[in-house]
C-alpha cells in the first residue's frame, strides 16, 4: 500500500506524545507532553483549520476565489493559509501588535496579508482585532470569517482527533490532561472525549495572570478592568469564547508571564522539546498541580505543548529581550540554600513510620530541627512537625509511646536541585519545609527560616 499522503493536509495530528524526565524533579506523577509541534504548522491549530473551512465549504459560506479572514495570535491564520494554498482561496489575517515578528512574517511568507491592531483595547473596541477582522468581512465580497473562537468546529475537531489519540496513546490510563485555555476549543474538545471514556479523568485549565478566564471560572467578579497585558501569546482572553465550556473542567490554574517564559527556556534546554511560551505555561500550570495535590505514581498526565519555539527566537528565547522585560537574571536556586544552610547536617534526618513518637521528639531536640519527614520502607509518607507534637503530647502524655503513624501530617512538597527558589516560596505558603531531591535520592530539606536566612545574608 502507497504511503504517499495527497496532500500536506493529511499529515495532521498523530502528534507524539513523550514524557518529560527532567523538569519533573520531584513529582511521582508520570508526565507526558503531547507534543502539537510535529503538525505540519507547527502548531495545534492545524486540528481545526481543515475543519472550519471545510464546513463553511459544505454551508456554502466559502466559495471558489473566496477570501479567508480571521483575528488570530498567528498560529491559527498559518494553519488557515496552509489549507488555503492547497484550496486556492485569499487570506487576510489581523493580529495584535504584542505578536513576535516572525509570527507575521510567516503569515505573509504564505502570500497572506496581515493587518497589525493595538493590543490594549477591549474587543469591543473598533480597533481590536476581532472588530478590525469583523469589518474586513463585511466588507470584502466572498469572505468568509471562521471566528474560531465560536466556531464549533473548533471544538468538534479536537473530539474527533486530540481526544482519541490521546487515549489510544495511554491505553486509557490517563488520569489528568492539561493544557492552556485560549479559544477553548482545545481544551473543551478534547476534554469531552476522555470524560465520555472515563468520568474520573480531571480536567485541569492554565490561564495567564492578566487573562479573565481563570475568574470567570471561579466565579469571581470581573470586568473587562481586571485584565491586564501580558506577553504570553495564544491563550487567555478578556472575554469568554463559547467554545470554551468550564462544564468539562474541573480545576484552573494562573501562570506568570515569567514563569512560562522560564518553563518553556528549561523545556527546550532539559527536555530538548523546541516550545513555545504557552507550553510553558501548560508545563508550569501542571507541574505546580502535581505538586500542590500531591499525585502519586498511579497518575498519569497528560499536557499539550501547542506550538514550537522558532517564532519566539526574538522574544523569550532571546536574553536581551528577556532582560528588558525583567524575566531574565541570575535565578537562585534551592539547591544552592541547601548547601549553604549554616548548620549543615550529615544526612537527611527523618523518621520511620514504625518509629515511635518519642523517638521523633529526641530527634527532633538532638538536632534542633523543628519538623521531620516521615519514611515507609524508602517511600515518603507524611512529615511531623514540632507544633503539632508539642500539642498533642501535651493534651495526652501517653501519645508518645505511640508510633508517629499516629501523628502523620501530609508529606512535604518535593522539587529538584535546580528549582527556582522563586517557585519554592510559593510552595512554603502552606507547607513549613520542602524536600529536595536528585536523581531519586532525598538530599534534604529546607525550611521557610532556610530561605529567609539566605536571602538576608
Amino acid at each position: 500500500m502507497s504511503k504517499i499522503l495527497s496532500s500536506v493536509l493529511e499529515a495532521v495530528g498523530n502528534t507524539p506524545l513523550i514524557r518529560l524526565n527532567h523538569v519533573t524533579a520531584g513529582i511521582a506523577a508520570t508526565v507526558c507532553a503531547k507534543v502539537e509541534a510535529c503538525n505540519p504548522g507547527r502548531s495545534v491549530k492545524d486540528r481545526i483549520a481543515l475543519a472550519v473551512v471545510e464546513d463553511a465549504e459544505r454551508r456554502g459560506l466559502l466559495k471558489p476565489g473566496g477570501t479567508i479572514v480571521e483575528p488570530t495570535s498567528g498560529n491559527m491564520g498559518v494553519a488557515l493559509a496552509i489549507v488555503a494554498a492547497v484550496r486556492g482561496y485569499k487570506c487576510i489575517f489581523t493580529i495584535p501588535d504584542k505578536m513576535s515578528i516572525e509570527k507575521i512574517r510567516r503569515l505573509r511568507a504564505f502570500g497572506a496579508e496581515v493587518v497589525v491592531t493595538p493590543t490594549a483595547v477591549p474587543p469591543e473596541s473598533p480597533q481590536s482585532y476581532y472588530s478590525v477582522a469583523r469589518r474586513l468581512a463585511d466588507e470584502i465580497p466572498g469572505a468568509f470569517l471562521p471566528m474560531q473562537y465560536d466556531n464549533p468546529s473548533n471544538m468538534e475537531a479536537h473530539y474527533a482527533s486530540t481526544g482519541p489519540e490521546i487515549w489510544e496513546q495511554t491505553d486509557g490510563k490517563i488520569t489528568h490532561f492539561i493544557t492552556g485555555m485560549g479559544t477553548g476549543g482545545t481544551i473543551s474538545g478534547t476534554a469531552k472525549f476522555l470524560k465520555e471514556k472515563n468520568p474520573k479523568c480531571t480536567v485541569v485549565g492554565v490561564d495567564p495572570e492578566g487573562s479573565i478566564l481563570a475568574k470567570v471560572f471561579n466565579r469571581e467578579k470581573w470586568s473587562w478592568g481586571d485584565s491586564h497585558p501580558y506577553k504570553v501569546e495564544g491563550i487567555g482572553e478578556d472575554f469568554v469564547p463559547k467554545n470554551l465550556l468550564f462544564e468539562y473542567i474541573d480545576s484552573v490554574v494562573t501562570v506568570s508571564d515569567r514563569e512560562s517564559f522560564l518553563m518553556g527556556r528549561r523545556l527546550t534546554r532539559e527536555e530538548g522539546l523546541f516550545c513555545g511560551g504557552s507550553s510553558g505555561t501548560a508545563v508550569e500550570g501542571a507541574l505546580r498541580y502535581a505538586r500542590e495535590r500531591q499525585l502519586g505514581q498511579d497518575d498519569l498526565i497528560v499536557v499539550l505543548l501547542p506550538d514550537a519555539g522558532e517564532i519566539y527566537l526574538s522574544k523569550m528565547y532571546s536574553d536581551e529581550w528577556m532582560k528588558q522585560n525583567q524575566f531574565l537574571g541570575r535565578s537562585l536556586q534551592v539547591g544552592e540554600i541547601l548547601k549553604s544552610k549554616r548548620r549543615p547536617l550529615p544526612e537527611l534526618l527523618s523518621v520511620e513510620l514504625t518509629s515511635t513518637v518519642r523517638d521523633a521528639i529526641e530527634t527532633m531536640n538532638q538536632s534542633g530541627v523543628s519538623q521531620l519527614p516521615v519514611f515507609d520502607k524508602g517511600n515518603l509518607v507524611g512529615s511531623l512537625s514540632e507544633s503539632a507534637l508539642f500539642q498533642k503530647t501535651m493534651e495526652t502524655p501517653e501519645v508518645r509511646e505511640l508510633t508517629v503513624g499516629a501523628l502523620l501530617e501530609r508529606p512535604f512538597p518535593t522539587v529538584g536541585p535546580d528549582e527556582d527558589v522563586y517557585e519554592v516560596v510559593k510552595l512554603l505558603k502552606s507547607s513549613p519545609a520542602v524536600l529536595v531531591c536528585d536523581g531519586g535520592k532525598y538530599q534534604g530539606i529546607v525550611t521557610r527560616f532556610d530561605v529567609v536566612e539566605h536571602l538576608g545574608g
